[in-house]
């Protein structure tokens, strides 16, 4: 089996890596022989962070690292629990012959057809033509989710140990159909104007909510439009790996696809390398910044 993921670290002197670990958990584009979707596989691939894992690739330049997951999020979706497990996917009662050792809890993602495991890639079409059965989940959960969530967990945990803090940067980008905020934030042409970037931090819950401000004003300061938890506000990978009372920060940003990519065939336009640039840009940002933190920190 191939990989599942990778994990690009830096290549700079001690004095200069940062507390800050970045992931991209929906970039992948692997897909396994086992997936056996029905429907066809350039629709799926649309619901893929296309290209996020390489705007992101500045990264490891800035003292941080890098985690990629290399399998596509409609074959199994690591920013999920891991039991918000469709009932409707399923050939047999949970936990049938797969030896699970706990039970589902399929939340309203899982009602709409984008839980753990995808039952729809949109509205009205189908990821399959058949049941799965419950080993073929828990194969899933044990050789592409669980990797995930250790390696994060650990590089997390090992950065919180070696600074006393860990700021985690989860990177997705969304559908422009997708980006516009229930509060408007203007009009373009007398239509609603969209969010380029969205910054989540689940209410201010999972991340210094001045840093949230802070990136937020910065990012609009390159002439982007930036709204923040609205309308995303961090799924679990943000929730689960935060803890800002004790320095444990993680932060959501979504990048409207329209920006840098044709959404209809995935293929990078004309502004990609601007953006790019940008990130790298954001990327020095957030480092610095960062960096402060520590400097305060250390005063204290």
């Amino acid at each position: 089996m191939k990989s599942v993921l990778s994990i690009k670290k830096p290549k700079t002197p001690q004095s200069a890596l940062r507390p800050l670990v970045f992931d991209s958990p929906h970039s992948g584009s692997i897909y396994p022989e086992d997936f056996k979707h029905a429907c066809d596989q350039s629709i799926l691939e649309r619901a893929e962070d296309n290209h996020v894992d390489d705007l992101f690739s500045c990264v490891p330049d800035h003292g941080a690292n890098l985690l990629l997951a290399h399998f596509p999020r409609s074959y199994i979706d690591v920013n999920r629990s891991q039991d918000d497990i469709d009932a409707e996917l399923l050939a047999e009662q949970w936990p049938g012959n797969s030896g699970a050792d706990f039970p589902i809890n399929p939340t309203s993602r899982s009602s709409a057809g984008i839980g753990l495991i995808r039952r729809l890639v949109k509205p009205g079409m189908p990821v399959y033509d058949r049941a799965l059965s419950s080993e073929e989940i828990m194969h899933r959960i044990e050789k592409y989710y669980r990797p995930y969530h250790n390696a994060l967990a650990d590089l997390i945990e090992t950065t919180h140990y070696n600074f006393g803090q860990a700021w985690h940067i989860n990177c997705h980008s969304m559908p422009s159909a997708s980006a516009y905020p229930k509060r408007a934030i203007g009009l373009v042409g007398g239509n609603p104007r969209a969010s380029d970037f969205v910054l989540g931090d689940r209410d201010g819950t999972t991340c210094d909510p001045a840093f949230t401000r802070t990136l937020r004003d910065y990012i609009k300061s390159l002439g982007y439009t930036v709204t923040i938890n609205d309308p995303f506000k961090g799924v679990e990978l943000v929730e689960k790996y935060s803890n800002p009372a004790r320095g444990y920060h993680s932060i959501q940003i979504e990048i409207n696809k329209a920006l840098y990519m044709n959404e209809e065939t995935n293929a990078r336009n004309g502004n990609y390398e601007n953006l790019k640039s940008h990130i790298n840009t954001i990327t020095a940002f957030i480092a610095q910044h960062i960096e402060s933190k520590l400097v305060n920190l250390a005063a204290d």
